[in-house]
């Protein structure tokens, strides 16, 4: 979900290709949600699958995805989340039911012929299993990846914040909250899309927001930026505060600055303790213990995984894996130095 603070937060559009030569940490998690909600059949909501009723979705995202970053010189670093924090347990099973909601409305639109899509993607759940397979595509890429004690997010900022990598790569603008100075959106979405609902489509291109003009825009600091969040509402209380928007929240802080003198203003009715939720947001979880290797692809494991395993076409992963091998070339010969510099 992340919080819904894009209305009041400067952001820059930009071209992929401006993204060159820089390391973005991703969150894995966010973005194999992506690819498995977007890449499915546009009537039935039916996501790729292979030939054992696997969902293959968020394999052909991350195999081509990944390769377009590749392409234009972007050095990415997959984060995935490791244990959510306790009090998370009511938002996952709330989300949960949600989902089993959604899956009985998108079998029932099938029965009837109907549309399904929406409810096939509100319906979608990243599996461990998914999750794993990721990691071993990745392997066989010779793409980074990094265990996160918990939240992907928190890590992706940190690494961020030390100078390890130029910017977090995530949908969510929690990163804002964990404090990373650069957040770009849109990285797995970036392109021509169709609108939801409507016979159009957009040119989404990937957005730069700078947490340092997000502050001085705004007039906050970085604790205060968190207080909006919570206002609003947070993977942890995703309700918020009734009645309070972005637009009202900033209003609220800026008049009273700090979590206590925030919460004599308002009802505070999460179940969680606000405080935590702060605490969780200035401390998270994280490890400092990384390093990260592009290394040459494998040709044979990734052939070998996709088509022969995952039933991809042949044909198609192979020229992938040229594509693939071609820009390891690129960025490892022509500029080694670039490519392994923030």
């Amino acid at each position: 979900m992340g919080v819904k603070l894009s209305e009041i937060i400067p952001k820059q559009q930009v071209e992929l290709i401006e993204l060159s030569g820089k390391k973005i940490a991703i969150d894995a998690f966010n973005t194999l949600y992506q690819f498995i909600t977007i890449i499915r059949d546009r009537m039935t909501g039916e996501p790729l699958r292979d030939s054992k009723g696997r969902i293959t979705s968020h394999l052909s995202g991350l195999f081509y995805r990944t390769s377009n970053f590749l392409e234009v010189g972007i050095k990415p670093i997959f984060v995935f989340d490791g244990e959510p924090p306790k009090f998370k347990k009511k938002t996952i099973e709330e989300r949960e039911q949600r989902k089993k909601e959604a899956t009985a409305k998108w079998e029932e639109a099938l029965k009837k012929g109907e549309k399904a899509i929406t409810y096939a993607q509100a319906a979608s759940r990243l599996t461990n299993e998914m999750i794993e397979e990721s990691k071993k595509l990745l392997d066989a890429m010779g793409i980074p990846w990094l265990q996160a004690p918990s939240e992907g997010e928190a890590q992706c900022s940190y690494m961020c914040k030390k100078g390890d990598v130029w910017a977090a790569g995530s949908q969510d603008a929690d990163s804002l909250l964990f404090g990373s100075p650069i957040l770009v959106k849109n990285l797995s979405i970036s392109g021509r899309r169709k609108v939801p609902k409507k016979e159009a489509y957009v040119e989404i291109k990937p957005e730069i927001i700078e947490l340092k003009k997000v502050l001085e825009t705004l007039g906050i600091n970085q604790k205060q930026l968190i207080l909006i969040g919570m206002l609003i509402g947070t993977d942890y209380n995703p309700g918020g505060v009734k009645g309070f928007g972005p637009k009202k929240s900033l209003e609220l802080v800026k008049e009273n600055k700090t979590l206590s003198s925030v919460l004599k203003k308002v009802e505070w009715t999460s179940e969680i303790d606000a405080e935590e939720i702060f605490n969780f947001f200035t401390e998270p979880p994280i490890t400092g213990k990384y390093s990260f290797e592009w290394d040459e692809p494998n040709p044979d494991k990734i052939l070998k995984f996709m088509s022969d395993e995952h039933d991809f076409s042949r044909e198609r992963i192979e020229k992938g894996v040229e594509k693939l091998q071609q820009n390891f070339s690129k960025g490892t010969q022509a500029n080694l130095k670039t490519w392994f510099k923030k």
